[in-house]
C-alpha cells in the first residue's frame, strides 16, 4: 500500500505521527471506451464552449454557476485565505459511544500507521480507545476539504472513517410515513420467527459478487478464444401471496436451509392462513369462514378445503384409512339411523314386558 497522507494525531498535548492508507478498494471491472471497428481508445479533449479552443490544465479555473447562464470564476488567490487547516493534524474533538453514530454518516475508511518513534503513543491511544468502548470524533483536512471523521480500533490498527456532515444527509420525505398502517400481532410474530431463523454470525467470505465473477469469466473466455458458458437461469420469483402465508413459507425455507425443524405454528387463538393472492386476501378469508362441524375444522387445519363426510353403511372415517381412533374398524350404523336415512320409520321401542317375554 502507498501512503496518501502524512500528519499527526493530536491527542491532548500528545502528537502521534501517522501515515494514512486507503483501507478499502473497489473491485469493479473497469472498461475503456474504444472504437468498435478497430478497438482504438477514445480520447476526450478539453474544449471551451465559448471560443471553441482546446484548453490546457494550466488555463482551467473553477467556476460557480449562479443561474441564468452566469458563472463566477474563482482563482487560486480566492482560496488562499479560506480557513482550511494546513497543519496536517488529526484533531481529536470528543469521545462518544459508537452506538450514537448513524452508519449513514460514514463515507470512506483509512488505516493509520505509526511513523518513526510514534509507535508507543500510538499503541497507548489504541489500547485506551479499545478499553473505553468509544470512538474518537476528529477533524482532518485532506484533498482541499475539511472533513469530520472518527477514530476506532480494528484488528489492532487505528482506522479513520471520514463522515458526511449532518446537513449532507437528506431527510426522508415519503408519503407513506403519514399513513396510519399498523402490522397485526400474528404478522409481527411470524416476521420475528423469520428473523430468528435467519440469524447468524457475519462472515464476509460467505458473500461474493456473482456479477463480477460472471463478467470476469466472459473476459477470460474472450482472451482464451473459448466458448462462453451461459450462466444458470435464476429461479423465478414466486407469485404474490398473502402476507402471512409468505412469511410462513419464508420461515420454513430458512429453517430447512439451516437444517432446523418445522416452522412454529400460529397462535392458539389465530386460524391458519392459506396461501392466496394478495388481491383476493379479504374475499378468500371471508369465504373460508364457514365450517361444517369438526370435519370442516380438521380439513382447514390440514391446509385442505372443508368437506363434510356423509354417513354410509361402510362407516369409514374420512382421512383415517377406514379405522377409528382405537385402531379397530368403525362399527356399522345403528338400525335407527339406517332406517332414518332410507326414509322408513324406526321400529317402536319395545316395552319392558315384551322384552322380558322375548
Amino acid at each position: 500500500m502507498r501512503a496518501i497522507w502524512k500528519g499527526a494525531v493530536s491527542f491532548g498535548l500528545v502528537a502521534i505521527a501517522v501515515k494514512l492508507y486507503s483501507a478499502t478498494e473497489e473491485k469493479s471491472i473497469r472498461f475503456h471506451q474504444v472504437h468498435r471497428e478497430d478497438g482504438g481508445r477514445i480520447r476526450y479533449q478539453r474544449v471551451c464552449s465559448s471560443c471553441g479552443k482546446e484548453v490546457s490544465y494550466d488555463d482551467i479555473a473553477r467556476g460557480y454557476d449562479i443561474g441564468g447562464g452566469e458563472i463566477v470564476v474563482l482563482t487560486d488567490e480566492d482560496f488562499a485565505d479560506l480557513p482550511l487547516s494546513t497543519s496536517r493534524a488529526i484533531d481529536v474533538l470528543q469521545f462518544v459511544p459508537a452506538a450514537q453514530l448513524d452508519p449513514i454518516l460514514f463515507n470512506k475508511s483509512y488505516y493509520l500507521e505509526p511513523e518513526g518513534s510514534a509507535t508507543k503513543p500510538y499503541v497507548l491511544l489504541r489500547d485506551a480507545l479499545a478499553d473505553s468502548e468509544r470512538v474518537a470524533i476528529v477533524k482532518i483536512a485532506m484533498r482541499q476539504r475539511e472533513q469530520l471523521a472518527t477514530l476506532r480500533v480494528r484488528e489492532g490498527v487505528l482506522v479513520l472513517n471520514t463522515m458526511l456532515w449532518p446537513d449532507e444527509v437528506r431527510e426522508p420525505e415519503f408519503s407513506f410515513l403519514d399513513e396510519e398502517i399498523e402490522a397485526r400481532g400474528p404478522e409481527l410474530a411470524m416476521a420475528a420467527s423469520l428473523i430468528d431463523s435467519m440469524t447468524g454470525d457475519f462472515e464476509g467470505s460467505d458473500y461474493t459478487d456473482d456479477y463480477r465473477e460472471a463478467l470476469q469469466e466472459v473476459i477470460d473466455a474472450k482472451i482464451e478464444g473459448r466458448e462462453i458458458e451461459a450462466p444458470a437461469e435464476p429461479a423465478e420469483a414466486p407469485a404474490a401471496v398473502d402476507l402471512m402465508a409468505a412469511l410462513r413459507a419464508s420461515v420454513e425455507r430458512a429453517q430447512a436451509a439451516r437444517g432446523g425443524g418445522a416452522a412454529p405454528g400460529p397462535a392458539a387463538d389465530q386460524e391458519p392462513v392459506e396461501p392466496v393472492p394478495i388481491s383476493a386476501g379479504r374475499s378468500a378469508k371471508r369465504g373460508s369462514g364457514s365450517r361444517s362441524g369438526t370435519g370442516g375444522k380438521a380439513g382447514k387445519r390440514s391446509g385442505q378445503k372443508s368437506v363434510s363426510q356423509p354417513a354410509s353403511t361402510g362407516g369409514k372415517r374420512a382421512g383415517s384409512g377406514g379405522r377409528g381412533e382405537s385402531g379397530g374398524k368403525q362399527p356399522a350404523p345403528k338400525p335407527a339411523k339406517q332406517a332414518k336415512k332410507s326414509g322408513a320409520k324406526p321400529p317402536a321401542k319395545q316395552s319392558a314386558k315384551t322384552r322380558k317375554s322375548a
